[in-house]
């Protein structure tokens, strides 16, 4: 490939991303310094607090029934999502990097952002923040990472930053619109988390869309090893999941209920997804990419529906529905989204993310119309749906439909906000990589020397298009 580092257009970002580095985290030191402060859980004042509530021990603090949650969320987010995005066979160093870089940068504005619309204290103008905050923030960075995934590799490290500035923003407003104003419940983000990023990295994908990206096709694909790494993050993800749809529900039966619901549906739809790969793939083999992420969909689809009584056999089905519906869309929508709508999904977050997260909205409708209180009890239905102040009149039929709003909302946002970030993004001043250029870390990262050398590999593996194995070369040796 040409030498991308001797392009003017790729010096100047290697000199602009520590000067927005830089100016970002003073800009964050002087706002935390004016609005952030820790809540009464976390304040020193905490047993003065204990003594006036009468709360017997410190043990009733809510960092201990948060913080394992808290923890394996956090796992997800900088593991999780950065080993799945090391599939491509010279983009590992950008796949995992730059989702280090852009969750620890996003995870700073989504605290004040989302302290703006939820934790504002009115009688001093501070923030107040804790455990629950800290959760919420990695939720709120979890939406740009999945955007991420559908422009990986196409970008430079500084557009990530604006993708993240932005859809934070958004994602408040958003989740703001769907949990407090519409009422909707969503636990797991199914709507607000996976349908939003998912359309929004969509949008900004087609926005960026780039004709000649053919020319960096040898770089688009994986090797054996750059798979194999992708794998443990899929693990993370899958161990996890049912941490990050539980992690915020109340304590007790609504926490312990969607972490089973997470389960069953994870696990079946394991099996469907490595029954639709080995039967639609040439031979009967098994598609890594498939077991990459369709695996996966599942854990997204019962997001909204983790709290609600669901029931275990209502999460097999939906784990089994998702699994048929995610591994066929990269079979046969994700090229068909490339070559008609002219979509470039480097990592086919509309099968795992945004087919799953609207479906997981659709389930979560469903679910909260046919409450009733013979199956909930009456203080069950008002606790797991939160019939509570303003909304206390409120019956399970019209909450579903307030559900189905909130999908609508979710994908309203998520398409308008990435088609105007993906226009501002289109500018020339963000020094995006040449189209013969992609999915290569040799333009922002040093390289060791021994990889450098390497002479371009075969590509095997693709995660735009299902390829057939070709065994030609087998072919020759028998004759």
């Amino acid at each position: 490939h040409s030498g991308l580092c001797d392009r003017p257009k790729n010096t100047n970002v290697r000199l602009s991303l520590p000067a927005v580095c830089f100016v970002w985290q003073i800009a964050m030191i002087i706002l935390f310094g004016i609005f952030i402060r820790y809540d009464e859980e976390s304040d020193a004042h905490w047993i003065e607090h204990r003594k006036h509530k009468n709360i017997s021990s410190d043990i009733e603090n809510d960092f201990y029934f948060r913080y394992p949650s808290f923890q394996d969320v956090h796992v997800m987010i900088f593991v999780g999502f950065g080993f799945l995005m090391t599939f491509l066979k010279r983009y590992s160093f950008g796949g995992v990097g730059f989702n280090f870089l852009i969750a620890a940068f996003g995870l700073q504005w989504a605290l004040l952002m989302q302290g703006w619309f939820h934790s504002l204290d009115y009688t001093d103008g501070k923030i107040k923040i804790g455990i629950e905050n800290l959760i919420n923030a990695d939720f709120c960075v979890a939406g740009c990472l999945i955007a991420y995934g559908a422009i990986l590799g196409k970008v430079s490290p500084v557009q990530l930053m604006v993708l993240t500035l932005f859809g934070i923003t958004l994602f408040a407003v958003e989740e703001f619109i769907i949990l407090n104003l519409i009422h909707a419940r969503d636990a797991g983000g199914s709507m607000v988390i996976h349908t939003f990023g998912a359309y929004y990295g969509l949008s900004i994908s087609a926005m960026l869309y780039r004709p000649n990206l053919d020319q960096s096709s040898a770089l688009h694909g994986s090797v054996y090893h750059s798979d194999v790494f992708a794998m443990i993050g899929t693990l993370y993800l899958w161990m996890f999941w049912p941490s990050f749809n539980s992690a915020i529900t109340d304590h007790g039966d609504a926490q312990h209920r969607a972490a089973i619901n997470t389960y069953l549906a994870l696990a079946a739809t394991v099996l469907t997804t490595m029954a639709i790969s080995s039967l639609f793939q040439k031979h009967g083999k098994l598609d890594m990419v498939h077991i990459q992420n369709s695996t996966l969909a599942g854990g997204v689809a019962v997001g909204t529906a983790a709290e609600f009584m669901l029931m275990p056999y209502g999460s097999l089905i939906v784990g089994f529905c998702c699994g048929i519906i995610s591994t066929l869309g990269y079979i046969y929508l994700t090229p068909f989204m490339e070559k008609y709508l002219k979509i470039q999904d480097t990592c086919g977050i509309h099968n795992l993310h945004g087919m799953p997260g609207v479906i997981g909205g659709i389930v979560g409708a469903i679910t909260a119309a046919a409450a009733s209180e013979a199956v909930y009890g009456q203080e069950g239905l008002i606790n797991t749906f939160d019939f509570v102040g303003d909304f206390k009149d409120m019956v399970p039929s019209k909450q579903g439909g307030h559900q189905a709003a909130g999908i609508c909302v979710a994908v309203c946002f998520g398409i308008g906000g990435g088609v105007i970030v993906g226009g501002i993004l289109r500018l020339p001043i963000w020094g995006d990589p040449a189209d013969d250029s992609c999915f290569d870390d040799e333009p922002y990262w040093e390289l060791p020397e021994d990889e450098e050398s390497i002479p371009p590999i075969v590509q095997y593996n693709n995660h735009m298009r299902n390829k057939d194995v070709v065994e030609s070369n087998f072919s020759m040796e028998q004759h």
